[in-house]
């Protein structure tokens, strides 16, 4: 009989070998899963959800599912409850789509509309109805035809091409607000600082006794003491240097590979109270969050 060690590796196995299996597939799903809830960080929340859902649903199945089209099915799902659950605008049903019609040729071509789609800021997409959303995202950002959209969403042919036409009109009338970036808080400021100065005993002065860490996708910890090792992992790596920016509204620390860099690796998501930082979300293990992301130094 297998003693608890056992079990425990052979889980370990199967979740690195399942993880391998998507790896490929898993950028495309954030891209897709960023858009449809409008926040770099959030769509990394939901594609965590997918993997975890499909992980466990798997030894449930009696054959496997294709692959791609099953996690981005359950991508769109676990995306519409996410913004359910945070009461985000949800204007319009997938099914009002089914009988509409439009006029196809008013749409842009498909290159003139990929290049709109994808130079659209990720936050911009939450102002069109999920059916107008999915259909621009699949077709115009991830490449998929007509068809494959049409099953992924269980919607006809037609309702998948009026989707498309009034989400690429209304992704045209959307212009981006210009703002200036706020000024970086103190402790963010002071955080970077003392990191990119390799003071951890200053850094680890910053974190509340109940600090609890995520190391996104590898693992989480919780505790001053417990998360000191993170400190020692970084301090044997030479390719970092943070500062103070902004990201979805958000202040966030980037993590350049160095000081000269012009684009962000990565970015640290810090929560403070009271001047201790409570919770460290680090993004450094999925560097395909930071691609498309408009991070702006603070």
């Amino acid at each position: 009989m297998p003693d608890d060690a056992s079990l425990i590796a052979a889980q370990h196995e199967s979740r690195r070998r399942f993880l391998e299996l998507v790896a490929e597939i898993r950028p495309e799903l954030h891209r897709y899963a960023a858009r449809m809830v409008g926040s770099i960080t959030d769509g990394e929340d939901v594609v965590q959800d997918t993997l975890a859902r499909a992980y466990y649903a798997l030894p449930e199945m009696e054959t496997m599912p294709p692959l791609r089209p099953w996690l981005f099915r359950i991508a769109h799902h676990r995306a519409l409850d996410h913004l359910k659950r945070y009461d985000v605008r949800m204007r319009e049903p997938l099914e009002t789509v089914e009988h509409e019609t439009a006029d196809a040729t008013t749409d842009p071509d498909d290159a003139l509309a990929r290049e709109q789609a994808t130079r659209a800021a990720v936050s911009r997409f939450v102002d069109l109805p999920p059916a107008q959303r999915s259909t621009v995202i699949l077709k115009d950002v991830l490449g998929h035809s007509l068809e494959e959209i049409g099953a992924l969403l269980d919607l006809t042919l037609p309702a998948v091409k009026a989707a498309l036409h009034r989400g690429r009109a209304r992704l045209r009338e959307l212009r981006p607000v210009p703002s200036t970036p706020p000024v970086a808080s103190p402790l963010m400021v002071r955080y970077a600082d003392l990191f990119n100065a390799r003071d951890w005993d200053g850094v680890r002065a910053l974190l509340a006794e109940d600090v609890r860490l995520d190391l996104v996708s590898r693992l989480q910890r919780a505790g001053k003491r417990n998360v000191g090792n993170y400190f020692s992992n970084y301090d044997r790596l030479g390719d970092w240097h943070l500062v103070p920016a902004w990201l979805d509204g958000r202040e966030v620390i980037a993590v350049y590979r160095d000081a000269q860099a012009e684009r962000a690796s990565y970015f640290i998501e810090l929560d403070a109270v009271e001047g201790s930082v409570i919770a460290i979300r680090d993004f450094r293990y999925v560097p395909y969050i930071a691609r498309e992301a408009e991070i702006r130094r603070g």
